[in-house]
């Protein structure tokens, strides 16, 4: 069954890149419009330096960004948990901060805070606080209320009854937000930087989208995914290592 998944995934994307090859090969795209899978990797080969110190900041970013934002997030999560006005009134401002695009609000945040680090670290909080706050509050309100009440009965306080039922239960709601965060983590990270910055992928992409080097262009893109993907597997495992009794559940 391990083998299964690992080998179907692996067989499509390999098909997909011998079809993709294939089609550049033959002529059948345009070369200056789609570069071949050979042509992206020497990009990435060409350019591995380059594109490694620009990931640094682009990391930089949006781990700086994420921390802050999973901290606001969940202090808000529990706010709403404990308080039923602050969940009305924060509901709905909370809602429309999401409506707004990224692609819009971030040169007002260049505007405001300038060039630097502060604009790229606000927006990815804007992105990640959100599917934080949303996953524990729902989390929160999964817990049996009948272990409430035996907890109660048994002279808890409110905080003995967080610590001890509600945070326990809401640990796997809590984790399938963060897995979200951290994409939007990296991807809030590069659109700040494309509206203004010194270094990072997104000051990169648009460079290299000016000069009209597309192989360039999607090596970068690839390069993005990659880091996304590996925050999402260092949630796995930090996820693994939190809750012990979920691979002891599945075994």
């Amino acid at each position: 069954m391990r083998t299964r998944r690992i080998m179907v995934p692996t067989v499509t994307i390999a098909v997909l890149l011998a079809v993709w090859q294939l089609a550049c090969s033959a002529g059948w795209v345009p070369n200056f419009m789609l570069p071949s899978p050979v042509q992206v990797v020497a990009a990435l080969v060409k350019d591995a330096a380059l594109l490694a110190s620009h990931s640094v900041t682009t990391l930089e970013e949006a781990a700086l960004g994420l921390v802050i934002g999973v901290a606001l997030g969940f202090a808000m999560a529990v706010l709403i948990d404990r308080f039923e006005t602050v969940g009305l009134a924060l509901n709905p401002l909370i809602t429309i901060s999401q409506t707004v695009p990224t692609v819009a609000i971030a040169p007002l945040l260049v505007l405001w805070f300038g060039y630097g680090l502060a604009p790229k670290v606000v927006l990815v909080v804007l992105t990640t606080f959100f599917p934080i706050t949303v996953s524990l509050v729902s989390g929160f309100r999964s817990v049996d209320p009948d272990m409430i009440e035996l907890m109660r009965t048994m002279g808890a306080s409110r905080t003995q009854v967080f610590w001890n039922v509600k945070l326990p239960a809401a640990a796997e709601s809590f984790f399938s937000g963060l897995r979200m965060s951290a994409t939007y983590a990296i991807v809030g990270a590069v659109i700040a930087e494309w509206l203004g910055g010194f270094a990072g992928l997104g000051v990169y992409m648009t460079r290299v989208r000016k000069s009209f080097s597309y192989d360039r262009m999607f090596a970068v893109i690839i390069l993005i995914s990659a880091l996304s993907l590996l925050l999402m597997k260092a949630v796995d495992t930090l996820q693994r290592l939190a809750m012990p009794w979920k691979k002891a559940e599945r075994n």
